[in-house]
């Protein structure tokens, strides 16, 4: 416990990066924007810009008279999602995964690959998910994907140090998180717990896509990183 009986010393488990508490704020005045001033066209705000399978299936919108829009229509959902939650709890549960798996991740990479990170991970969350429910009209909302691959990217990196190379992908630990987490977004998908009316909540497709996504892609970014990205 001598650890904590060190006044004099950084504690940066403790101590998240700006950019990290940036983020986390964002996503906070976000949500207390909506709560405050569209509430009233929440359904709308997220069928607009969370991400919704059909808007990328022509038969779907073939058979309902629907335009899913233009290119840009619909390539936006693919981040914007990220920045919707359904309520409080959603966000706040989000954000306290965020602020300790996304401090490890930012002090290896710097704010600009951190965020670059980030957002890899939630797209590629989404493509899973649309592969895996194509066609459904249900919008997905949620930081959820984005962090999960904060998550499996952190793990890799917390095992043997903050400086030290990235743990193997195939190592025990590894193997073992990852087989917990599958089991844990599973039975969450299965159970239906956390949905809601019309939103889902736990697209648990979405979780595991972007877990993956950071635990691969933990090595793309590491080579990418320069000699002074670690954020002190």
């Amino acid at each position: 416990m001598a650890f904590f009986h060190q006044p004099g010393a950084r504690q940066p488990f403790l101590r998240a990066p700006a950019i990290v508490l940036g983020l986390t704020a964002l996503l906070i005045v976000i949500e207390a924007a909506r709560e405050l001033f569209f509430r009233q066209a929440t359904a709308q705000l997220f069928y607009e810009f969370g991400f919704v399978p059909a808007r990328y299936s022509h038969e779907f919108l073939a058979v309902h008279s629907l335009n899913g829009g233009g290119p840009v229509a619909r390539a936006l959902p693919f981040v914007s999602y990220m920045f919707l939650h359904a309520d409080w709890t959603h966000v706040l549960v989000n954000s306290i995964w965020l602020v300790p798996f996304g401090s490890v991740v930012a002090r290896r990479y710097g704010g600009p690959l951190f965020l670059l990170f980030f957002l890899v991970c939630g797209v590629i969350g989404a493509a899973v998910h649309l592969v895996f429910n194509w066609g459904s009209p249900a919008p997905v909302i949620g930081a959820s994907a984005a962090v999960s691959g904060l998550m499996g990217a952190a793990f890799r990196m917390m095992i043997r140090g903050p400086n030290a190379p990235l743990t193997p992908l195939f190592s025990k630990p590894v193997l073992l998180w990852t087989a917990i987490w599958i089991v844990l977004n599973v039975v969450a998908g299965i159970t239906g717990f956390g949905t809601g009316p019309g939103v889902k909540l736990v697209a648990w497709q979405a979780h595991i896509g972007g877990y993956f996504a950071g635990l691969f892609l933990a090595d793309v970014f590491d080579r990418l990183r320069g000699k002074h990205a670690i954020a002190r």
